[in-house]
Parts: C-alpha cells; sequence; structure tokens
C-alpha cells in the first residue's frame, strides 16, 4: 500500500541544508543502500553490527529532498527492514535507526501507509519500553515523525499512549527530569492531533486529554533545569497540539473556564520574549461585557508615543542568504494563519527608564509568508531614516557567540508569539461571535496612554514587536475580530462629552474605535515590510466597514483618508490593491455623512504629494492627479449634475486604472479594486456626473464584464449590482436588459467568486424590477395600449429566468415580482405569449423549491388572478390545479429542520390557492378537478378542513384571515360550482360540490352546533 506524500515538511528540526545535486544520481544512490540493506538477515555478530552501523550512517549521510525521485513505499520498507535487523537489547544501534526515522520521513516528506505504520509503532513502543533512558529522546523523535498526520491510524496505540498511565502522559508529565525527553514527548502528542482533511479525527476523549496536557504545560513555569531555546520549543509544540484540535479536529470551546483558561496562556504568549514587557496573568479570564470602574490615577505620558514606541537604531545590512536555524524553522510555520482570538486583561510593566538598543532589539528579519499571495518579500532594505523603522540585528552578531545566541534566543522567542497569535485566530474560528466580544477589553486598546502601566493588546505587537512576520498575524488576529462586528459595534457612542462617575459602555466601544484608528494610523506609517503594509491596510478596511461612524466625532474617516492616498502609488502592488479597498470602504459607509461628501471635493492633488519619509516606493505622477483648470471641486456642487464639470478624483483614478494600457506596476488586481471602489453607493451619485461621464462609466462596466481576469470580473459583477439600484438607470430598459445578460452570463462562470458577487447583483436586479412594476403598474392604472409592454414581457421571462436558476433570495424576490405584476388589471395575463413561461415558473417552484419561504410567495401569486381568462387555457388551468394538489402532498417533505417551522403557513396559503381556483372554474375544468379529487381527495379534504378550523396563520404573504373569513371562502366556491351550467349526465360538478359540502359539515360538526348546516340545501 503506497504511502501518501504530501507538500509541507515534517514539523521537525531541520538538517543542514543538502547541496544540489542531479535527482537520478540521489535515486540511484538510495536504492544501491536499500538494496544492501535488503540483502542482509539479522546477525548478532559484532561484525554484522558494523556493517549496519554503517549503512545507516551512509543513509543519513545521503542529501535528500522532496522530488528527489525516491518512492514514499519503498522508504517505508526500507525503515521496516532496518528494524528488523536492529535487536531491541542494541541501544546504540536503535539509537541509530530511530535517527534514520527521524532523519528520511523529515528529508523526504513521506506520511507512512498504514501497513508499515502498524509494525514501526510497535516497535518504537517497544523500544521506549526496553532501552536506556538516553536513547528516548531519538526515539521520541522517530515516532513524532511516524505519527505526523496518521493520529486516525493509530486507534490501537492510542491507550498505550494516551492512557493515564500512558508512555506520552508519563514522558510529558512536569515530573519528568529530561527536559529534552519531555519536550519530544510534547511533540509526538502535537503531531497526533494534526489531522488530514477526509480522515477520521482523533477520538473526542483523546482530544480532551491532549488538550488538557497542554494547557498544562503553557501554564505551567520553565523548571530550573531547562534552557529558554528547549523551553521555547515546548511551548510552540503546546500551541501547535491546541491549534491542530481546533483546526483539524473540530473541537468546541463550549466550557466558560476551559475558554477563559486558554485565553490567560494565549494572551501571556502572544507577548512572551518582548523587549521591555514583563506580563502577569491570572489563570482563567473571564467575560466582561461592560467595563468595571478602574481607580488607578492616571499616570502622565513620559513622552510623546512617536519618540516612545520606537528606538533609533543604527541602520546595518543584512544578507538574505545567511539564514540561520531559527529562521528555517520559521518558514516551517509560514503561511496564512488559522487562529482564535482570547480574552483577559493582563497587566504589562514597562521598566522605565530602559533603553532599548541594538543588542536588546537586533532580531535577524525574518521572511515573511513565503505561501501568501505577496510571495517571499523580506523586509525592505536599505530602511527608511525614521528612528521607528524596526531593523535587523548586523552580521557581525553572528560571528560572535553570545550575539548569535541572543539572536537565536530572540528568534525561538518570536515564534512562541506568533504561535500563540495563531491559536488566538483558530479559537475566534471556533467560538461564537458573541462570546467572543465579551474578552473585547482584554485585546482591543481603549486608551492612548502608551506611556503608564496598561492592559497590553493586540496594538502593543503591532507597534513593538521587532519581527514582521507577528506583526502581521497580530493583524491578521485583529481583521478577524473586526469581521463582522457592526452590530457589536453600532452601540459604539461619542458625540457628546459624558460626565458621569462611571464610563458607560457606549463610550467604552467607542474610545476603542477611536484607539484603533490611532495605532493603525501610527502602524501604517511606521510599516517598512510590504506585507504587513498590506495587513494593516486591510484591517483599517475591516474597521471602517464596522465602525458606526455617524455615532462618532469627525475626524476619523478623514485620517484615515489623507494618509491612505499616497499609497495608492505604492511600488508593491498588494499594497495598491489593499489601499483602493480602503477607499472604497470609506465612500459605501452606509449612512450618508457629509464627512465623506468633503473628501469626494477634495482637489485631485490633495494629500498626493506628501513627502513623509514613511510612504517610500512611490511610483511616477499619472494624468489623473493634475487638478483641473478651472474653479477647484470645493467650489463645486456634487450633488448638482450641472454644478460639475469634472468627476471625482477618485472616479478618475479608477477610470483610468482600467481603461488605461497597463504598465508594469498595475496588475489586474488594480482594476478589480478599482471597478470595485469606485462604482459603490456614496454620497457623490451618478448623477453628479455629466451624461457623458455616465455613459463612459456604464461602457467602462460593460466590457469589463468580459475580462478574463477573475478578480475584475467579480468586481464589474457588484459594480452593476450597485448601478441598477441607482433611480437614473433603473427605467432604462436597455441597460437594465444589458446588465441582466452581463450578470447571468456571470452566474455561468467557473469562479466561486464570481458566481458569488453575480449572484448578490442579482438579488439587487429582481428589486429595481419590482420598483418597476410597481411605478408601471401598481401606482398607474394603465391602458393596455399605454404602458411599454414588450420591455415588461422581456423582465418577465427574465423574473421566469430567475425562479429556476439562481439562489433563494432572488427567487423570492421573482415570487414577489410576479404576484406584483398580476395584480395589474391592465396587464394581458392569460393571453400574452409570455403566460405560459411565466406560470410554468412559478408551478415549478411550489412543488421543487427547497425553501418552504419560496413556496409560499410563489403560491401566493398563483391565487392573485381575479378572472378566469387569466389562468389561460384548460390544459394550463389542470397544471396549475396538479402542481398546488401535488404541493400540498410534499408540504412536510424537508431534509432541512428550519425549514419545518414553515410548513403550516405553506398548507395555508397552498389551500387558499385551491379554493381560490374552484371559485373561478369553468365547466371544462371540472373533469381534470374531478380526476385529481378521486386520487387525492382525502388528502385535500382533510388539509382543507384544518385550514378552516384554524384560519390562515400569518405569514410573510399578508395578515391571517379569521375562521369565519376561511369559512366563508369554501362556501363561495360552493355557491360558484352550483352556478355552473354542466352538460346532462356530468358527475364531475357534483363530486366537486359534494367534496366541498362534506368539508363543511365536517367542519360545523366540530364546532358543536345543532340543527341544519345553514346555507346548504340539497340538490
Amino acid at each position: 500500500m503506497a504511502a501518501v506524500q504530501v507538500a509541507g515538511s515534517l514539523p521537525s528540526e531541520q538538517p543542514r541544508e543538502a547541496p544540489r545535486e542531479a535527482i537520478p544520481e540521489r535515486g540511484n544512490a538510495f536504492r544501491r543502500l536499500s538494496a544492501r540493506l535488503c540483502a542482509l538477515r539479522p546477525d548478532d555478530s559484532s561484525s554484522a553490527r558494523t556493517e549496519i552501523h554503517l549503512l545507516f550512517d551512509q543513509l543519513i549521510s545521503e542529501n535528500y529532498s522532496e522530488g528527489s525521485g525516491v518512492a514514499p513505499e519503498d522508504v517505508s520498507a526500507l525503515l521496516v527492514q532496518a528494524c528488523r535487523l536492529v535487536p531491541l537489547n542494541q541501544n546504540h544501534l536503535v539509537s541509530k535507526v530511530s535517527q534514520l526515522i527521524h532523519h528520511l520521513l523529515n528529508r523526504l516528506q513521506v506520511i507512512v501507509d498504514e501497513q508499515h505504520l502498524d509494525f514501526l509503532l510497535a516497535y518504537t513502543i517497544s523500544a521506549i519500553h526496553q532501552c536506556s533512558s538516553w536513547t528516548h529522546m531519538e526515539i521520541l523523535q522517530a515516532l513524532a515523525a511516524l505519527v505526523y498526520c496518521n493520529g486516525s491510524k493509530c486507534q490501537k496505540y492510542l491507550p498505550e499512549l494516551l492512557g493515564k498511565t500512558g508512555l506520552l502522559m508519563k514522558l510529558s508529565d512536569l515530573a519528568q527530569s529530561d527536559p529534552e525527553v519531555r519536550r519530544a514527548a510534547v511533540h509526538c502528542m502535537a503531531n497526533l492531533c494534526l489531522s488530514v482533511p477526509g480522515q477520521p479525527y482523533l477520538e473526542e476523549p483523546y482530544q480532551n486529554i491532549c488538550f488538557q496536557a497542554f494547557l498544562t504545560i503553557l501554564q505551567s513555569p520553565k523548571s530550573s533545569d531547562m534552557d529558554d531555546i528547549t523551553f521555547c520549543m515546548l511551548l510552540q509544540n503546546a500551541l501547535k497540539g491546541i491549534q491542530s484540535l481546533l483546526n483539524g479536529g473540530r473541537m468546541k470551546l463550549t466550557q466558560t473556564d476551559e475558554l477563559g483558561a486558554l485565553l490567560a496562556v494565549l494572551k501571556k504568549f502572544m507577548f512572551h520574549g518582548l523587549p521591555g514587557l514583563n506580563i502577569e496573568m491570572p489563570t482563567v479570564l473571564y467575560p466582561t461585557p461592560l467595563p468595571q470602574y478602574d481607580g488607578r490615577t492616571p499616570i502622565k505620558p513620559q513622552q510623546s508615543e512617536s519618540s516612545a514606541s520606537r528606538p533609533t537604531l543604527k541602520k546595518s545590512k543584512v544578507k538574505p542568504k545567511k539564514i540561520q536555524q531559527g529562521e528555517e524553522e520559521e518558514k516551517e510555520s509560514s503561511g496564512e494563519i488559522e487562529a482564535a482570538s482570547v480574552t483577559g486583561t493582563g497587566r504589562v510593566n514597562l521598566h522605565e527608564g530602559n533603553t532599548w538598543s541594538p543588542s536588546s532589539l537586533g532580531v535577524q528579519s525574518l521572511p515573511l509568508d513565503g505561501s501568501g499571495a505577496a510571495g517571499k518579500d523580506g523586509v525592505s532594505s536599505p530602511f527608511s531614516s525614521s528612528s521607528w523603522k524596526r531593523v535587523s540585528s548586523s552580521e557581525s552578531d553572528y560571528s560572535d557567540a553570545e550575539g548569535g545566541m541572543q539572536s537565536k534566543m530572540r528568534s525561538y522567542q518570536a515564534k512562541v508569539r506568533q504561535g500563540a497569535l495563531v491559536c488566538f485566530l483558530s479559537t475566534i474560528k471556533s467560538i461564537e461571535k458573541k462570546v467572543l466580544y465579551g474578552y473585547w477589553s482584554a485585546f482591543i486598546p481603549d486608551t492612548p496612554e502608551l506611556g503608564s502601566p496598561q492592559s497590553v493588546s493586540l496594538m502593543t505587537l503591532t507597534l513593538k514587536d521587532p519581527s514582521p512576520k507577528t506583526r502581521a498575524c497580530a493583524l491578521q488576529v485583529l481583521s478577524a475580530i473586526l469581521e463582522g462586528s457592526k452590530q457589536f459595534l453600532s452601540v459604539a457612542e461619542d458625540t457628546s462629552d459624558h460626565r458621569r462617575a462611571f464610563t458607560p459602555f457606549s463610550v467604552m466601544i467607542a474610545s476603542s474605535i477611536r484607539e484603533l484608528h490611532r495605532c493603525l494610523l501610527l502602524a501604517l506609517v511606521a510599516e517598512s515590510s510590504s506585507q504587513t503594509l498590506t495587513q494593516i491596510i486591510k484591517c483599517l478596511a475591516n474597521l471602517v466597514s464596522n465602525a458606526p461612524y455617524n455615532r462618532l466625532k469627525l475626524s476619523l474617516l478623514t485620517k484615515v483618508w489623507n494618509q491612505i492616498k499616497p499609497y495608492i502609488r505604492h511600488k508593491d502592488v498588494n499594497v495598491r490593491v489593499s489601499s483602493l479597498t480602503l477607499l472604497g470602504a470609506i465612500v459605501s459607509t452606509h449612512a450618508p455623512l457629509p464627512e465623506v461628501q468633503l473628501l469626494l471635493q477634495q482637489p485631485c492633488s490633495s494629500g498626493l504629494s506628501n513627502s513623509n519619509s514613511a510612504t517610500p516606493h512611490l511610483s511616477p505622477p499619472d494624468w489623473w492627479k493634475k487638478a483641473p483648470a478651472g474653479p477647484s471641486l470645493e467650489e463645486r456642487s456634487v450633488s448638482s449634475p450641472k454644478g460639475s464639470s469634472e468627476p471625482c478624483w477618485l472616479i478618475r483614478l479608477c477610470i483610468s486604472i482600467v481603461v488605461l494600457p497597463k504598465e508594469d506596476s498595475c496588475s489586474g488586481s488594480d482594476a478589480g479594486s478599482a471597478a470595485g471602489s469606485a462604482y459603490e453607493p456614496s454620497p457623490m451619485r451618478l448623477e453628479a456626473l455629466q451624461n457623458d461621464r455616465q455613459i463612459l462609466c456604464i461602457t467602462v462596466l460593460l466590457g469589463l464584464n468580459d475580462s478574463k481576469n477573475r478578480l475584475v470580473k467579480a468586481a464589474t459583477s457588484r459594480a452593476l449590482g450597485v448601478y441598477v439600484l441607482f433611480p437614473c438607470l433603473r427605467q432604462d430598459v436597455i441597460f437594465v436588459a444589458d446588465t441582466a445578460n452581463a450578470i447571468l452570463m456571470s452566474l455561468e462562470d467557473k469562479s466561486l467568486n464570481v458566481r458569488t458577487k453575480a449572484a448578490w447583483s442579482l438579488g439587487n436586479l429582481t428589486d429595481t424590477l419590482i420598483v418597476n412594476i410597481l411605478i408601471f403598474f401598481g401606482k398607474e392604472q394603465c391602458s393596455p395600449g399605454a404602458p411599454p409592454f414588450g420591455n415588461f414581457a422581456f423582465f418577465l421571462i427574465l423574473i421566469s429566468t430567475f425562479l429556476i436558476r439562481t439562489a433563494m433570495k432572488v427567487r423570492w424576490n421573482a415570487c414577489y415580482a410576479m404576484e406584483m405584476l398580476f395584480k395589474n388589471p391592465a396587464l394581458p395575463l392569460g393571453t400574452a405569449p409570455w403566460t405560459s413561461q411565466a406560470y410554468s415558473a412559478l408551478t415549478s417552484v411550489v412543488t421543487s423549491c427547497k425553501n418552504f419561504k419560496v413556496r409560499i410567495r410563489s403560491a401566493a401569486a398563483l391565487s392573485v388572478p381575479g378572472k378566469r381568462e387569466q389562468y389561460g387555457s384548460v390544459e394550463q388551468y389542470a397544471r396549475i390545479w396538479n402542481a398546488l394538489v401535488t404541493a400540498l402532498q410534499k408540504s412536510e417533505d424537508t431534509i432541512d429542520f428550519l425549514e419545518f417551522k414553515y410548513c403550516a403557513s405553506l398548507r395555508t396559503q397552498i389551500c387558499e390557492a385551491l379554493i381560490h381556483l374552484l371559485s373561478l372554474a369553468s365547466a371544462s375544468d371540472l373533469p381534470c378537478i374531478k380526476e385529481i379529487l378521486e386520487l387525492n381527495g382525502n388528502m385535500v379534504q382533510s388539509y382543507i378542513v384544518q385550514f378552516l378550523k384554524s384560519g390562515a396563520e400569518g405569514d410573510d404573504t399578508g395578515a391571517p384571515h379569521s375562521p369565519q373569513e376561511t369559512d366563508q371562502m369554501v362556501r363561495m366556491a360552493l355557491k360558484h360550482m352550483g352556478s355552473i351550467q354542466a352538460p346532462a349526465g356530468d358527475t364531475a360538478r357534483r363530486t366537486i360540490m359534494g367534496f366541498l359540502e362534506e368539508i363543511l359539515a365536517i367542519c360545523f360538526e366540530s364546532s358543536g352546533s345543532q340543527g341544519a348546516l345553514p346555507g346548504l340545501t340539497n340538490q
């Protein structure tokens, strides 16, 4: 059985870098040595042991790498053969074969298949039991490599490994005398918790055992016999274990004490080794939804933040090729971090008078996210002269033994901080937002006094951490907290001065929002890494999208606006794209804000000539920045089309990006972001542009919808969805038709992002159609020749298409649009050629749509026509009647528990539609009604009786009916049947009338009344 080869490296110490060789030569060497090893037989002689030693040394010393031509199954077979040749009483050989297992699996990145895994696990576990304690370190390293991503295949050995007296539990215990063995045992446990998608997770009891073990390790202080680097590695393994349980194991933190304990240690180690901080944390953090009164006397800041939060360091050159072991291990954990957020209040003591020197902050620059979209881009060098810039340690540090050890120590401490942040992000994803926001004050700052004792926060890391990767991790965590926080932040309010004995919760949240703005803008100025800079801007965009600026004091958006404008010319494309996204978030604030309107009226050159040294690498200015001739934009009225002859500079910028020829500094991402930014609803509406500019914007958008770049196409689809809501365009039939065609094309795109944006726009398009229908048919009683029926015929066909092909919200809107159309008496319903398609779409939805609210709305639309001829031919009427009966029969057929609450409302609406159809039936319709009642009469009768007894329940179609009203509906239908002139000998009418009379009789008897049923006569 072949083993699985994975892309990621095994989480163990990295061997020294191998020189490059030809792949066939490396593969041949492995096969040659493997053949020699397989030819040996177990022999306890001295010469045999010597030969095995030599073969193991040769196999270990070979240079291997992924893709070296060595098959995973060959590696597994060789390791099994090696173990068979080594008896457990030979300690030195057991140690050597353990090194071979660890080395080959790590370097060749092989996950052992289940067939060979069983033998190798049994061998290593027995070796720990029988061999001397000095071999345990190597054996545990081999065990960690074997169980990596194989936790679900180790079920047979889990009691022996993780039971109460299990090997790993004993070796990872605080009582373990050898710190390296303890660290290796925790490493094994972390690898056991790591799961592969598609494979079973570790069983829940063992998940809980491992979680408590990891948590205990994180809560325990460093023992006196453990050095700092080993302690850091121990912490990293415990954090990776918890992260794996939260991510792959889908472990849920439901207990407050359990979550609080985890958040306490995560906050503690988020700042592990950060220069100048000494944090004391409680054992458990508890949620604090309301701020507690703080009786501390405010301490005057000793110096301004701009000079206190960053030291002035001497610039030094860094050679990127000189990578230490710490950085190599950092690459192993690079990538999009997955972690969770936690809460609590930990006090930090700033060492007063402690000046940060190059020796205390000289951490070598670490590679950022090597697997991210931005690529492997290190810290920008040479650095700016700004005293806030983080700098790397000099190369000369590594020539000195003490300096090299200090730098290595800082690298390991940084990885502990990153591991805690990654685990925090996983925690955020595993708990509900309402639970997370209970810990808001533990991680989000609400005071600007950075020079005084305070509660440290994520912004402390963003502003003070010397590692760019750690800063990026902290910003990703902050973004995850801010995402979807609009409802939570909506309580913020600081438009008036509060002078009270306590701080209201709304004021505290407003203070947090202000402090986030301030700190993120400070970080923006100070940042030198393009990747971290991108994260800062994305975090600002998340903040802007969720903050309630209409309840906050002015100037917050202005500060963000003015400071971000220079970055739209940054050399890094990701910075430019995120800057445009942030500008789009600003102009998309929901409440029309005068502050944003004034910002859009600023001259094009305002803020773009910023000479701040913290905005490096700006490309040459383009044509759109040139200020227009004549009066400035401040003197023109944005809201008046006549008062403005030039569009806003942001519109001009976005048009230039998507229209002008592509340059080296531009990309499809720029164009996509520009399309999404410029065309959001904003105080400056499209009406403010001249007619030719409007046509240009529309033409550009419709043309971009055919772009091969998926980002551009997705942004264009969304922009079209915004445009179709504008009053000046929604009544333009040609534009609506073009937009509908573009959206329908995008719904067929291969990209999920494009289809998602198109579905959102489709909802807006149906809203526009409903508005048009209400305008033309609801408010105005038009004669048949007055309204543009050709155009609305197109709309009806389009709506019919929406009913079948699109998302549930769009289907509901389409049903509602159809219902509104049917209510117009001037519509040629029943005779127009599109009647058949409209009814076909509605009957399909009422019988088969998974969403019951959509079914209810379609049944309501089918019961609207007030004349028999509006239902069309006899065949069409029969199809509608049959569809409603089928829908009634399937009214409880759903696998979604959430839909059951709508079952009664659906049956009510269908019964009302059936009775309505009976009250309009003609003589030629009766045979088909009789045929269906003969097959399903009892079922229909029982539901109509239930409908009459309870009355129509309230739903989304209108006000409920009383039992008297529903009873009258049936009597009207019965009266209509009695008035139909049926042919002699026809029994259909008598059958239907008997059906209705029996329904009324059942209801009359169940009411307890005596005497004859009123209103009925024997015929």
